[in-house]
């Protein structure tokens, strides 16, 4: 049995959710670090350097997740959708290291708006997913497992 309740409740989230579900948690996730970065840049990290570790950590975490959200493009099915989507995870990457060199939140806050609107679009794929009335071959990601 596990200590943590909060992490079982987390562990069986994840293990009975669709693959559309796991999409949108991921997109939940980096929305949840970028926030976190953002807060974090706008204090001054001159007075607390421990800081600047802290919005590595988080930007990081949101690099890992546009990370595995390309690897679950499907291209055989998606054809430009998830062609253009890993053109944008290539450039959210892009612009999260520039925001990590350059400690700017205005960067992060972009990709956060971006990374959102694609969330609520998930969102909103899945539950039609899970309803039936859109097919999981033709999301243009790996959704259907």
């Amino acid at each position: 049995m596990n200590a943590n309740p909060l992490a079982s409740y987390r562990e069986t989230r994840v293990k009975t959710a669709s693959p559309a579900q796991l999409v949108v948690m991921l997109y939940d996730e980096a929305v949840k670090q970028c926030d976190i970065s953002i807060a974090i840049l706008k204090q001054d990290v001159r007075k607390n350097p421990q800081n600047i570790e802290k919005i590595n950590k988080a930007l990081g975490k949101v690099q890992d997740i546009v990370t595995e959200l390309m690897a679950g493009l499907d291209f055989e099915a998606g054809g430009d959708i998830a062609e253009d989507l890993f053109s944008l995870y290539v450039w959210f990457g892009r612009q999260l290291l520039d925001a990590n060199l350059t400690k700017d939140p205005a960067i992060v806050a972009s990709v956060r708006r971006m990374l959102d609107d694609l969330r609520i679009a998930w969102t909103e794929a899945a539950s039609k997913v899970q309803s039936g009335s859109l097919p999981a071959s033709n999301a243009g990601v790996n959704i259907a497992g």
